[in-house]
């Protein structure tokens, strides 16, 4: 008989539009709380209702292929509404959601279905929208 051992499922939800430094190493501490990382993406059209009609840069095929690539990510789901990402978490039952430290206080979708919530430092300098700034104010 194999011992499989017990699976922590750990969830993570973003946008991830243009991926960077923070967003990796967010993900590989989110992966190594648990043995299974499951990240929800917000869809193209949920990214434009949050972020405006200029957003996403990368569409959510393509960030769900580079999310896909990475080894610590097991899993990606696409979301449309704050309704679907809490369903994902009904189904999921997480026991790990790991989010940016920008939540703290803020309402958090799908907490009720997880057993534990995490919050992860930022990494200093490291944001899309800066470096969508830092693009457009280039000469």
């Amino acid at each position: 008989m194999y011992n499989l051992g017990i699976v922590r499922r750990v969830i993570v939800n973003g946008t991830f539009d243009i991926l960077h430094r923070g967003h990796i190493e967010m993900l590989r501490f989110a992966r190594s709380q648990g043995s299974y990382l499951l990240v929800a993406i917000d869809s193209d059209k949920q990214v434009r209702e949050l972020k405006g009609d200029k957003r996403p840069i990368n569409t959510q095929e393509d960030r769900k292929f580079q999310l896909e690539n990475l080894k610590c990510v097991d899993a990606v789901w696409i979301f449309d509404s704050q309704e679907e990402l809490e369903h994902i978490c009904k189904i999921y039952r997480p026991h790990l959601m790991v989010k940016g430290s920008d939540y703290r206080g803020k309402p958090i979708t799908g907490r009720q279905y997880c057993e534990e919530i995490k919050y992860y430092e930022l990494v200093k300098n490291y944001s899309t929208s800066k470096i969508i700034e830092n693009i457009n104010n280039r000469k």
